[in-house]
């Protein structure tokens, strides 16, 4: 009988506040879930959190519910006039009528709509042109409303730069998203999608911080926007539910990963890059997927020839 050495237990990874490099903790803040050393440390209503964060939610209270610092909102204003200008030009060429039901089927294909056959024919550029296309005064009118009401919290929120990423990064999986899973005879427009991903951000940042009480009340307004879209969904068949489904899901994606993890922030920015690269893989593979499929129809060449005439 042989006598086996014990296991060896392993030791303790260190960590060190964020704050203070040099002291030693074993205690995290319960928002960004940073180490954070005794003098670091504020009492929560669930554990600890840190002063960065704890100034964050003061700044939240100030602003209000569903309130942003508008004057350094830029992008968004941004946006909202160059959909705004495509729209005018939709009117121009359409016609007085496209001011309410939008430009014909085949002026939207000219204008940039997203069709799959015609984006599998190589035309990539529709899964974005398509985001400022719009069917009319009634669908710019809410995306329009929806993009200045998220759009403006989460530029103030995350910055210029990040919610750009959030917005476009979004809006090209929501368009891959309609484009791999929509029928191929369809004609996609609006920039419902990117807004979706936007709105998807806006909850990802406050479920992070779901214990406190504003970001709860917005959690349930979010709550109650969800089940009227679904309703919204299913009650009209013109809705694209596969663009706003793939948005918001990576706009949650998209969010959390713009406020990055890690101790430091080199080591944020990486987590970051890492992040939005990966979504953008994955946007193309799936139109690179969907792409090979539809080229593989036997009436492919006709589909082209039809859409593209």
């Amino acid at each position: 009988m042989s006598e086996e050495p014990l296991p060896q237990t392993p030791a303790p990874t260190v960590e060190f506040c964020y704050r203070h490099p040099t002291r030693e903790t074993g205690v995290h803040c319960t928002r960004c879930g940073r180490p954070i050393c005794p003098d670091c440390m504020v009492p929560a209503p669930v554990g600890f959190q840190c002063p960065d964060c704890v100034e964050e939610a003061r700044r939240d209270f100030r602003r209000g519910p569903g309130r942003a610092m508008r004057s350094g909102v830029v992008a968004t204003k941004a946006l909202l006039f160059a959909i705004a200008a495509v729209f005018v030009v939709e009117v121009i060429v359409g016609g007085p009528q496209a001011l309410f039901n939008g430009p014909s089927f085949r002026r939207l294909i000219d204008l940039g709509g997203l069709q799959p056959f015609l984006i599998a024919d190589g035309q990539y550029w529709r899964l974005f042109s398509a985001m400022f296309l719009h069917g009319g005064l009634l669908h710019i009118g809410f995306n329009a409303y929806a993009l200045w009401l998220f759009g403006s919290s989460i530029e103030s929120t995350y910055g210029r730069t990040r919610f750009i990423l959030i917005y476009f990064v979004s809006g090209f999986l929501a368009s891959a998203a309609s484009y791999a899973f929509g029928p191929v005879d369809a004609l996609g427009v609006g920039a419902s999608g990117a807004i979706f991903g936007v709105f998807g951000a806006f909850i990802a940042y406050n479920y992070r911080r779901r214990h406190l009480a504003l970001a709860a009340a917005n959690l349930r307004w979010a709550m109650t926007m969800i089940l009227l879209n679904v309703l919204l969904a299913f009650g009209f068949r013109g809705i694209d539910w596969r663009a706003h489904l793939g948005g918001a899901i990576a706009g949650v994606v998209a969010g959390t990963i713009a406020e990055g993890a890690g101790g430091n922030a080199t080591q944020r920015r990486m987590v970051q890059i890492a992040g939005f690269t990966a979504l953008i893989v994955a946007g193309i593979a799936l139109v690179v997927w969907r792409t090979v499929e539809i080229r593989q129809l036997p009436f492919f060449d006709e589909g082209v020839a039809f859409f593209g005439r």
